[in-house]
């Protein structure tokens, strides 16, 4: 793959609607853009932990065992359905406190099908040292567009005068449904 390939699929990628995407506008909304940039370290460092291992060795496991995949997107489908729960019963929030936090960006990333993607498609594989540069463009990716996410997340509380809506937590909620159902489906074979 040529790097502006890469550098084209990845973005389509990162700048799709999906869970870690819904958390980090979430969270930017709800504590504002500087205080939830930690929220990008956390993304990242998932990204990381699921792409490197699938890009240096895990890609003929997991050829070999379509379940162990399927495994993962169920997994995946039940954490992003807890997420769903916990934003749509979450209380209004001013700005001093996030209802996102580190550990929910970083396990929703390690588990989001996305990551799979990068590591099993789209990342050259070989040995460490060979998909490092890649990890590093990659990385450059995440950051900018996490920024966006969480920009346009902050963007929408400043209309709101620094209290996050109920509605909106109910909104990203649902959304967090329609992924949680849609993994489901694709890990059970129904879509």
């Amino acid at each position: 793959m040529t790097v502006p390939a890469f550098i084209a699929a990845v973005l389509v990628l990162l700048l799709t609607p999906g869970p870690t995407n819904t958390l980090l506008a979430v969270g930017g909304a709800s504590a504002g853009f500087r205080r939830s940039l930690p929220l990008i370290v956390a993304e990242a460092s998932g990204y990381l932990l699921t792409i490197a291992p699938l890009a240096t060795f895990a890609r003929p496991y997991l050829a070999d065992h379509p379940l162990a995949a399927s495994a993962i997107k169920l997994c995946s489908a039940m954490w992003v359905l807890l997420l769903a729960a916990k934003l749509w019963t979450a209380p209004s929030t001013g700005l001093s406190a996030s209802l996102v936090t580190f550990r929910q960006v970083f396990i929703t990333t390690v588990l989001n099908p996305k990551a799979l993607i990068f590591g099993l498609v789209l990342v050259p594989h070989g040995t460490f040292g060979t998909v490092l540069p890649w990890l590093g463009l990659f990385l450059l990716m995440v950051v900018s567009t996490g920024c966006v996410w969480l920009s346009a997340g902050a963007a929408m509380i400043y209309r709101k005068r620094a209290e996050f809506p109920p509605l909106l937590s109910r909104v990203a909620a649902g959304a967090m449904l329609l992924f949680s159902a849609s993994l489901a489906g694709s890990s059970l074979g129904l879509l």
